[in-house]
């Protein structure tokens, strides 16, 4: 079995060698690619969304509940 300095001498030799490549480089021009991207697609956070989505929930209930009282005095017209 390996040692694990020899493997943490392997890894760091990696490293070494990426961080001098161009791959480093695509890397950091790939990301800024990709945020821009996001930028322009005006995408929004998982946060704003669950309170968009809760906002949404209890719109849905007051609506439910407005349709009711409508139906019920409807009803109450009706029978006048």
């Amino acid at each position: 079995m390996l040692n694990q300095k020899l493997l943490d001498e392997i890894s760091s030799k990696i490293n070494d060698l990426v961080a001098q490549s161009p791959v480093k480089d695509m890397e950091k021009n790939l990301r800024v690619l990709l945020a821009g991207v996001f930028t322009r697609l005006d995408l929004v956070t998982r946060d704003e969304f669950d309170v968009q989505q809760e906002v949404l929930k209890r719109t849905r209930e007051k609506l439910s509940a407005l349709e009711a009282k409508v139906a019920k005095l409807e009803t109450k017209t009706k029978k006048t």
